[in-house]
């Protein structure tokens, strides 16, 4: 009995991070990860932008912080490879940890088809070729969300829920995903004090999106109307043969047709789900059967809307009003990419899995035979999801040049333009494959960029009104002291990536060399860059500090109230 116990406790943590090191293998070697809007640096800095008080959208609030200060005392590629290693195995053994909770009679078998059904699907391989990494830090928290939100209803321990959410929070889609996930979960349980219950999870919910939330407030970034073309462009995709709910049915359909596997390319597509769904659909009447359990219910709900709601969202009604909203509601642009929302039927895909193993191996007198039945189907289902999405995932060294720009601006004043126009660059050594243009997390200084996306052979406006300005000037050759005007300092041009340049070497012979050679050039704008903060200073910086401390200290002050706990 006391092995049995131990199994269900360590095998499926450590068939987790099997399955997470299988994946991602060949990221975990020297170098760093830049593939699309993935970018690790060695070094990282907190400017305006990284605490989310320029004019942009406060997407990457507060990871781009996190990483700053992480990488001042660990080399910044690895504080990224280790963030999203953690991702992985934990939302394995998350599944499992919640399995276990909400079906007490689940085995080893089955607790391990469910971190298999977390780990290895179309989401997770989609998202890792997309560059989300930060995203699949929301992702993993779910299921330890759900549990720490029963055990919240259960007990009235808050601690458990509050480090999920604030690690989630990690970026503002995993704090929602997660506040959402819990909020439901505590609202159908009915228990007395049931209301407050519900306020604490909201409390905390909110708590853990401040760092977002303030910088929003205090910089305005994101508050006007977003792009509308960003909707259809960021709606969810039809795989073949699938449709588009058959898609997000079986855990795809991303918006980018060029971040999928190679098998989801295909008609292999729906092969690959039916063997998934196949799996979820074993429990489908074991947890019928369970439908008065009220966490059952909730994550079979929260399911059926992370899939339905994307699918209407990618009709023509839906496109129009996300169109409305991205136009006309504050904030609406969080929510465009409408395929990451379907992050929240996981939890009851594992779930789910689980059960119909459980279920089977009682029919069955064996249950292991159901389980690794189970778990082959789900790996045969992505078979190219291992050793780093077929070898897409690789590590990239940056040239010395990048070290050298850093140290040049170190210490100086004026943000910095960047040549050619645009948000995406393709370096040669960053393989055939658009990537996010380091420079912003790569300098010390704030790097001026609109945001604009070329999608799918149209483009999507950002929100960097300034950066648009300066970049209108250095295409049409204008002058430096505009430049000046617009609080530029420096101009980096970087020779190894095609892109836009315009007439602005009429503006470059304006300005001072500083340094040369054949991957960059940087030139200092004469003259005292006007000042153009987001209005910052004073209360404004000491909220965007306070919002951080409070974020961090839900992380720290809940893990050492667990850990009291543990030893007392």
């Amino acid at each position: 009995m006391v092995w049995t116990q131990r199994g269900r406790t360590v095998a499926p943590a450590a068939f987790s991070l099997i399955l997470a090191l299988a994946i991602l293998g060949p990221l975990l070697g020297p170098g760093y990860l830049l593939l699309r809007d993935a970018v690790s640096t060695p070094r990282s800095y907190l400017t305006d932008a990284a605490l989310g008080t320029t004019d942009a959208a406060a997407r990457a609030v507060p990871q781009d912080a996190f990483v700053a200060a992480a990488s001042t005392v660990v080399d910044g590629g690895i504080v990224v490879k280790a963030i999203l290693l953690l991702a992985l195995w934990f939302a394995g053994w998350g599944a499992a940890r919640m399995a276990r909770a909400v079906l007490p009679s689940s085995g080893t078998p089955a607790l391990l088809t469910a971190s298999a059904v977390a780990i290895w699907n179309p989401y997770v391989a989609e998202r890792l070729l997309q560059g989300h990494w930060s995203l699949l830090v929301g992702y993993a928290a779910l299921p330890w969300t759900v549990t720490a939100a029963l055990t919240l209803v259960r007990t009235g321990r808050w601690a458990p829920l509050a480090v999920c959410l604030a690690v989630a929070g990690l970026t503002p889609t995993g704090v929602l995903l997660c506040g959402f996930a819990a909020g439901v979960c505590v609202a159908c349980v009915r228990v007395a004090g049931s209301a407050r219950r519900l306020s604490i999870a909201f409390a905390l919910t909110a708590a853990a999106s401040l760092p977002w939330l303030v910088a929003t407030a205090v910089s305005g970034g994101g508050a006007v109307g977003t792009d509308p073309a960003g909707v259809a462009a960021f709606a969810a995709r039809a795989e073949p043969g699938l449709g588009t709910i058959g898609s997000l049915a079986g855990l795809g359909g991303i918006w980018n047709a060029d971040a999928v596997p190679t098998t989801r390319t295909s008609l292999f597509a729906v092969v690959g789900t039916v063997l998934l769904l196949a799996v979820v659909a074993l429990g489908i009447v074991p947890l019928w059967r369970r439908r008065r359990h009220p966490v059952v219910l909730a994550l079979g709900s929260i399911a059926v809307v992370a899939v339905v709601g994307p699918a209407l969202g990618a009709t023509a009604l839906g496109l129009r009003l996300g169109e409305w909203a991205a136009t006309d509601v504050p904030g609406a642009g969080l929510l465009r990419d409408s395929q990451k929302w379907v992050a929240l039927a996981m939890p009851f895909y594992a779930l789910a899995a689980a059960a119909g193993v459980t279920w089977a191996g009682v029919k069955l007198r064996n249950a292991w035979l159901p389980a690794v039945a189970a778990i082959l189907a789900v790996v045969i289902a992505l078979p190219d999801l291992v050793w780093g999405v077929a070898g897409q995932l690789e590590p990239v060294e940056y040239p010395s040049s990048w070290a050298s720009v850093a140290a040049e601006l170190d210490g100086r004043s004026g943000d910095v333009a960047v040549l050619p126009a645009g948000t995406f660059r393709l370096f040669p050594y960053s393989g055939d494959v658009p990537v996010l243009d380091p420079a912003p997390r790569m300098l010390p200084l704030d790097v001026l960029q609109t945001g604009e996306l070329v999608v799918a052979g149209g483009t999507v406006r950002g929100e960097g009104a300034r950066a648009e300005a300066v970049e209108a000037v250095l295409s049409a050759g204008g002058a430096a002291d505009r430049l000046t005007e617009l609080g530029v300092g420096w101009v980096l041009v970087e020779r190894t990536t095609p892109g836009q340049l315009g007439d602005s070497q009429a503006t470059l012979d304006q300005l001072e060399p500083v340094f040369a050679d054949d991957e960059l050039a940087l030139y200092r704008v004469p003259g005292d860059p006007a000042d153009q903060g987001s209005g910052q200073g004073s209360g404004h910086d000491w909220a965007v500090g306070a919002a951080h401390i409070v974020w961090i200290a839900m992380v720290v002050g809940g893990l050492g109230v667990l850990a009291y706990r543990r030893i007392g």
